[in-house]
């Protein structure tokens, strides 16, 4: 009797360990094994990611940030798997993290917006820290980009933030992408002053101001032939930092030369003609 109970209780033991201990512990075995190779691979997928947007010379923020994105994704992966491979039905599990991802995506439509606008202008940089810009209404340098908003100062000193979705949305002026600017001006002389006179002093104070670069050659032409003024247009090109600079010099030495070669600035002016009726002139 002793006998057969001792045979029972191996006979059991080792179908135990047949049935479900030996299959649990592949499982188990897999599973962690899936785990530690998928977070070595992640790993390396994060190292090269990491390498190529540094040399491409992208943020460093919006690098840490993609990066921590990844990561995260690449790492759910890796325990849905895991869990796959020890028999768990990760059908529902991904089901519910689909209907949270929707929800929280519907209530952060806002966020998300200025999120998806806040990569693209670190990945396209239309522009930088730095620059002097004009974008969803406001003109101003540019101090800080973020994820969802970019910070600039205004001329007057005052600090503007501004959502990423409200530029990337509009026109964007980069007042400092290039290396040299314009500078617009319209100088207008009276009729009975000297057209030649006036048009050889402008060139000879363009030629003379050393901000004012030669190449590409600054233009001094009649424009137009206003009300009560010959117009002239003046445009010199200069480097970016010189373009306030000369504009505001520029102009008040055209009204201080005027002044000295007597030649008249005219400003906005109407005949009146009036017409006496027969009944006035009886009266």
């Amino acid at each position: 009797m002793e006998e057969n109970i001792s045979m029972f209780s191996a006979s059991n033991i080792e179908g135990y360990i047949n049935t479900y201990a030996i299959p649990w512990g592949i499982n188990i075995a897999m599973a962690l094994a899936i785990y530690i190779v998928g977070r070595i691979v992640v790993g390396l997928l994060l190292s090269i990611f990491r390498r190529v947007m540094v040399k491409s010379k992208y943020d460093q923020m919006l690098v840490d940030f993609l990066e921590s994105i990844i990561s995260a994704i690449l790492m759910l992966f890796v325990i849905v798997a895991s869990l796959n491979q020890l028999g768990v039905d990760t059908t529902s599990l991904v089901a519910i993290l689909g209907a949270a991802g929707l929800a929280i995506g519907l209530s952060l439509q806002d966020s998300l917006k200025n999120f998806a606008a806040g990569v693209m202008l670190l990945v396209f940089k239309p522009f930088r820290a730095g620059n002097f810009v004009e974008a969803a209404g406001t003109a101003g340098a540019v101090n800080k980009i973020g994820i969802f908003t970019t910070t600039m100062t205004t001329p007057d000193n005052k600090e503007i933030i501004i959502p990423n979705g409200a530029i990337y949305s509009g026109t964007i002026t980069n007042y400092s992408a290039k290396e040299t600017r314009r500078v617009d001006m319209v100088v207008g002389i009276g009729y009975d002053a000297d057209l030649k006179k006036a048009k050889a002093i402008l060139n000879e104070m363009v030629q003379a101001d050393e901000r004012i670069l030669q190449d590409p050659a600054p233009t001094v032409a009649v424009a137009e032939l206003a009300d009560s003024s010959v117009n002239f247009v003046v445009r010199p090109w200069v480097k970016a930092a010189d373009f306030w600079g000369v504009k505001f010099d520029f102009t008040e030495a055209v009204k201080l030369r005027f002044d000295q070669e007597g030649i008249s600035i005219p400003f906005p002016q109407m005949d009146v003609h009036l017409h006496k009726t027969d009944s006035e002139e009886n009266a």
